[in-house]
């Protein structure tokens, strides 16, 4: 039982990993209607953010982690507004978006290691390093605060699509953007102003999981990957649904390693996936925008 907990236990901590990167991708969804394949690497250069405020430049955490949000928040907006917007107003086909978030993710990766290099570098944890003994099962403080900063800012996105201002603009311009713009939004700001949203919190996830798994140029593929299929399970543009997705498939994952085989656990993850679409081709939550 105490393995079977331990189990769960990181199985939560990844998955809420997941589940930040799947609400980026349900964001981005429901903004552009379109399907980005950057957000894995728009994790590891958040790792690389994170661990250049923090460890190279020696800031207390709050104000690396707020560096982070900053900077890939910004990150996220110029993508949109140097690179999906001009295609989307060319009228470039989807496919060729796709290409371009591609090609996008490519040149992310380089440019880390051209800036950082290609070796690792590990992220010492603000709360310790030791595991906490509970009852015969080990926690890591860090795993703990990764599942409550997802939480709390799934309910902080929350209240700020649907309490805010910009956060109902945002809304309307995603759901409407005729209809937005008729009532004076400004709707490529809005969408650019969602993918920043979105690749913030791939680069809080980033900075989240560096002291756990280290930082390194090609941490984001798997990850990304990962993320996807936690949005896709979730229901694809829905930010609840991405949540459960990314829980999900944490634990089929970590599931899967403890009771058949490590080297077996992205086949499982990415069978599971296969068979959720198959069983409910549009995932578990219904597909809806953060409304009440």
């Amino acid at each position: 039982m105490q393995f079977l907990i331990q189990l769960i236990i990181g199985g939560l901590m990844v998955g809420a990993i997941y589940a930040l990167i799947g609400m980026g991708f349900s964001l981005i969804y429901r903004s552009s209607g379109l399907l980005t394949f950057a957000q894995g690497e728009y994790f590891m250069l958040g790792a690389f953010v994170g661990y250049t405020f923090f460890v190279i430049l020696d800031l207390p955490y709050p104000i690396a982690l707020a560096g982070v949000i900053v900077v890939m928040t910004g990150v996220g907006f110029l993508s949109e507004r140097l690179l999906i917007g001009p295609l989307l107003r060319r009228g470039s086909s989807p496919i060729h978006i796709v290409l371009a978030t591609i090609g996008l993710a490519i040149f992310l990766q380089n440019a880390a290691m051209m800036i950082w290099g290609s070796e690792g570098f590990h992220m010492p944890s603000v709360m310790g390093e030791m595991p906490v003994n509970v009852g015969g099962v080990y926690i890591l403080p860090q795993n703990v605060a990764i599942v409550a900063i997802m939480l709390g800012l799934m309910v902080a996105l929350h209240f700020f699509m649907n309490k805010s201002k910009l956060g109902t603009a945002l809304r309307a311009a995603a759901q409407d953007k005729l209809a937005a713009g008729t009532l004076g939004i400004n709707v490529p700001l809005a969408v650019g102003l969602t993918w920043g949203i979105a690749v913030g919190l791939a680069g809080i996830a980033g900075m989240l999981i560096a002291p756990i798994y280290g930082v390194n140029a090609h941490m984001g593929l798997l990850v990304g990957l990962k993320g996807f299929a936690a949005a896709v399970v979730g229901g694809y543009g829905s930010i609840y649904g991405a949540v459960l997705g990314g829980l999900l498939v944490g634990l089929v994952e970590t599931l899967s390693s403890g009771y058949i085989d490590s080297s077996m656990k992205d086949v499982i993850v990415f069978a599971f996936l296969l068979l959720v679409l198959f069983l409910k081709p549009t995932g578990l939550v219904p597909n809806i925008m953060l409304e009440d």
